[in-house]
């Protein structure tokens, strides 16, 4: 349903509170970079600490701001089945494309658990759905056979996994057998995972370089693995620095080193240190961000 490039955008905050023209700039700019959809609210929009209004609010810019032109897919997980129900039924409402869940952190539901959770929600909540793996911040696990359950309901339609693990991916082609998207959530292992019958990719680093993501998965597609690998190992760097803190802290800092946005967190994530600034900076630098 979904392909290519689809970035997990940031939230603009200025003084505590959303910088909603912030955001839609940055949207507008992700639209006309060629990226296929964008992700709001989820975790590198730091979903954990907004508000339900503020969730809500988010989303209804995405999709007023997009107006048709790419999908917009909601982050709209939680630990509580209830809580993801309703936020799904409000994004569902303010005319997302697809809604996407991180599986159910904190709370440590054995895999049933996890099935009946993410069941519950397709069944009352009528718009495709992308389940979401990221145990590093999660504690739990959709497992391949569990997704193998999940594939054959007819409004899940993809996965993410962030877990960086090829020989999880083979596990889950084998047990979804085709019935939903795979996306990549682990930039630095794009190429890999698309060689291997990825869809596509939900990025952290596409927020400031788009069009260097598409052109891996372009290479990839027309089956030129050497120029895939070069394109692969030119961002090994950037992509160790995106996530040489907690995700979105450098990002958020390469947006504010931009000039498109305050370098503001919410606790408690705090601003990128000053050593790993200077790394961040000295990569996008080599990448020619800044001419851009």
């Amino acid at each position: 349903m979904f392909h290519g490039v689809i970035t997990a955008l940031v939230t603009p905050f200025r003084d505590g509170k959303i910088d909603d023209n912030a955001f839609r700039e940055h949207l507008n700019r992700q639209i006309e970079s060629g990226v296929d959809a964008v992700v709001v609210a989820g975790s590198t929009g730091e979903a954990a600490t907004l508000s339900f209004d503020e969730h809500k609010a988010l989303i209804k810019s995405a999709i007023e701001e997009a107006s048709g032109r790419i999908p917009v897919i909601a982050g709209t997980g939680s630990n509580c089945t209830r809580e993801s129900i309703e936020l799904s039924q409000a994004a569902r409402h303010l005319g997302a494309d697809a809604a996407l869940l991180i599986s159910p952190y904190y709370n440590k539901p054995t895999q049933e658990g996890i099935y009946l959770h993410y069941k519950a929600i397709a069944d009352a909540v009528h718009l495709p759905l992308i389940t979401y793996s990221v145990p590093g911040r999660t504690a739990s696990d959709v497992l391949p056979s569990t997704l193998g359950r999940l594939a054959k309901i007819s409004n899940i339609v993809g996965h993410k996994d962030a877990t960086g693990d090829m020989a999880v991916l083979t596990a889950i082609l084998n047990e979804t057998a085709g019935n939903i998207e795979l996306y990549s959530g682990d930039d630095g292992t794009l190429m890999p995972f698309m060689a291997l019958g990825g869809s596509g990719v939900i990025s952290v680093l596409s927020n400031i370089l788009p069009q260097h993501l598409k052109d891996v998965i372009a290479h990839i597609e027309r089956e030129d693995l050497k120029k895939a690998r070069i394109c692969h190992q030119q961002l090994a760097k950037i992509n160790e620095a995106m996530f040489i803190r907690s995700n979105p802290i450098p990002v958020k800092a390469a947006c504010a080193l931009l000039g498109w946005m305050q370098d503001e967190l919410r606790l408690p994530l705090t601003s990128l240190d000053d050593e790993a600034r200077v790394f961040l900076k000295k990569e996008m630098t080599s990448l020619g961000c800044f001419s851009i």
